[in-house]
């Protein structure tokens, strides 16, 4: 379905001529890397995120519910914004009312970043613990999620892993919180080592709004954007876009 593969600095670029093919090609992977994992382990974990893009995939993959074991998925956030989990700003909302209300899924498999205290750096840890628990590890060993999947900010950014900041640095923690700046609320995401040591990576880019970011992450060898440090050290990582967020890349063109 992808009209392009385009390799670039060992990246693999998925290019589709509109985000509806995008999705639907999705939703045919997650299909996959989930009924791969079932067979193998008896379970499936997602990290999800938030953001506009991912809210017409979750749509199309509650649509296609029937196709998935639902008893035997486990899904995770892979950042959160920290506001109670019924704000419109919560990722857990969004991934809630566009895909979690819609599907069989037990509650006992959702796994939502606690809200407690308000205190983040708290919540960061019993996020932590509670991953920890799940996957059965030792302290000093990080999870291998089977599927993580990430969106890109306009700075680079990826889940909540912000340039400017010392998140992306994080070698010991599987979750941080991350202070408030620039207007922004406070955070709790995966850290770095979670993300690299997932089985499967996969970035959902759309729009023309992120095609200088998306060309300075796959072309430009730009190790300051926390996007980039993105590397999967046994995973495939591949990014997924639309003809629009691909449009500067080499030999893509307008569509």
């Amino acid at each position: 379905m992808a009209h392009h593969i385009t390799w670039a600095r060992g990246r693999t670029v998925l290019v589709f001529e509109s985000a509806s093919e995008l999705f639907s090609c999705m939703t045919s992977k997650f299909r996959e890397i989930s009924s791969a994992a079932i067979a193998e382990r008896q379970a499936f974990a997602a990290a999800l995120s938030g953001g506009e893009t991912p809210a017409g995939l979750y749509r199309e993959i509650a649509d296609a519910k029937g196709a998935f074991d639902w008893e035997k998925i486990h899904i995770f956030l892979a950042d959160e914004r920290f506001v109670p989990p019924a704000d419109s700003r919560s990722n857990f909302a969004m991934i809630k009312a566009t895909l979690l209300d819609q599907v069989p899924i037990p509650a006992e498999n959702v796994h939502p970043v606690p809200f407690e205290r308000s205190d983040p750096d708290f919540c960061a840890r019993l996020y932590e613990d509670g991953i920890r628990a799940f996957f059965r590890i030792l302290p000093g060993t990080f999870p291998a999620f089977d599927l993580i999947m990430l969106g890109l900010g306009e700075d680079g950014h990826t889940a909540s892993l912000f340039p400017g900041t010392d998140i992306p640095e994080e070698r010991v923690r599987m979750v941080r919180a991350v202070p408030p700046s620039g207007g922004r609320t406070a955070r709790i995401t995966l850290t770095l080592p979670v993300i690299n040591n997932a089985r499967n990576v996969i970035f959902l880019v759309t729009g023309r709004r992120k095609a200088e970011i998306l060309k300075r992450l796959v072309e430009g060898g730009d190790a300051g954007l926390p996007a980039a440090r993105v590397a999967p050290e046994a995973g495939e990582m591949r990014i997924m876009c639309d003809r629009e967020a691909a449009s500067l890349l080499r030999g893509q063109g307008s569509p």
